[in-house]
């Protein structure tokens, strides 16, 4: 059997294999060159970008939990116009899709980055991350309001022709209703989950692990609820998931391919092994030739659900 045709479609974007490496765990890219060669991935996003500096939460920021660690980075990064300056020429001779995930605190900030990365050239996609507080409403976040999050989702997308991915929050009742806001607002794609609110103590201190207290749970302990909701958001909607939430081998990856998503995003797992985008894609590769599938796209949302005789 020839090689099996691993590309898939997110909206009009074409991926050349369904492994994309998340936002937060991959740095700028440039900090992973050494470990494989980038353009082997199916898409690369780098960190959040806000529309200024931000300088992130007060350390300890990372404490490493039972299956996963808990994170309270604060979304650091270099705003906008650093970004562009300092960081995008690295990725002109990049031979993979770049995604761009940006945040604001306001519906106004969200807009007005999507309106300057729309004139970006370079750029392959956008990731909207609603996982943050709206200040202008108490602190409500965006990605736990659904009609909130169909208001930002629809403002963004009119100020932007490149293809728009939503990243939802799990901290939420129901999953499957954010998503559809999200679609019906203009989503092209949806990508889930991101982390959990969870926190960690110290008994002998008495005193939280994280100087934010409160962090993101993530790793293979949120993988199990993490593939449910992938799957309850391949019910509601009718657009290209992109799957994420402990993925740490192809065979994890596979799961959520399964249930649903077009294609998944490598998180904490880059922390531990930098080269699991690359083993994850030799491993769905390896899969596909052994069950004598020639296109991933036959596999999205195929798993057999058990039924009573």
């Amino acid at each position: 059997m020839r090689d099996p045709d691993l590309t898939v479609k997110i909206g009009k974007l074409i991926l050349k294999n369904p492994v994309i490496v998340s936002s937060g765990t991959f740095g700028f890219g440039q900090e992973f060159e050494d470990f494989f060669d980038l353009n082997q991935l199916g898409a690369l996003i780098p960190k959040g970008i806000s529309l200024t500096p931000m300088e992130g939460n007060p350390p300890p920021r990372i404490f490493e939990t039972e299956g996963g660690i808990l994170n309270s980075i604060g979304l650091q990064n270099p705003g906008f116009e650093a970004f562009i300056k300092n960081k995008l020429p690295y990725y002109k001779d990049l031979k993979t899709h770049l995604i761009i995930n940006f945040f604001g605190n306001t519906r106004k900030e969200y807009v007005e980055l999507a309106r300057r990365f729309d004139h970006v050239p370079g750029i392959s996609a956008l990731e909207m991350n609603i996982s943050c507080p709206n200040i202008k409403r108490g602190g409500i976040v965006f990605g736990t309001d659904p009609q909130m999050a169909y208001r930002l989702v629809q403002a963004v997308r009119k100020v932007t022709v490149l293809p728009l991915m939503v990243k939802l929050s799990p901290n939420v009742t129901d999953i499957g209703s954010m998503a559809t806001s999200v679609v019906e607002g203009g989503a092209d794609a949806v990508s889930l989950v991101n982390t959990f609110r969870a926190m960690a103590l110290n008994i002998h201190t008495r005193k939280p692990e994280l100087g934010n207290i409160i962090g993101g749970l993530s790793g293979p302990a949120i993988k199990p609820i993490a593939l449910r909701m992938v799957w309850e958001v391949s019910q509601a909607v009718h657009v290209p998931i992109i799957g994420m939430g402990g993925i740490m081998n192809a065979e994890d990856a596979i799961e959520f391919i399964l249930v649903g998503a077009s294609a998944v995003q490598i998180g904490t797992a880059n922390l531990i092994n930098p080269k699991t985008g690359i083993e994850v894609i030799e491993g769905i590769k390896k899969y596909l030739v052994q069950n004598r599938i020639n296109r991933i796209q036959n596999l999205i949302g195929n798993f057999q659900i058990n039924q009573a005789p």
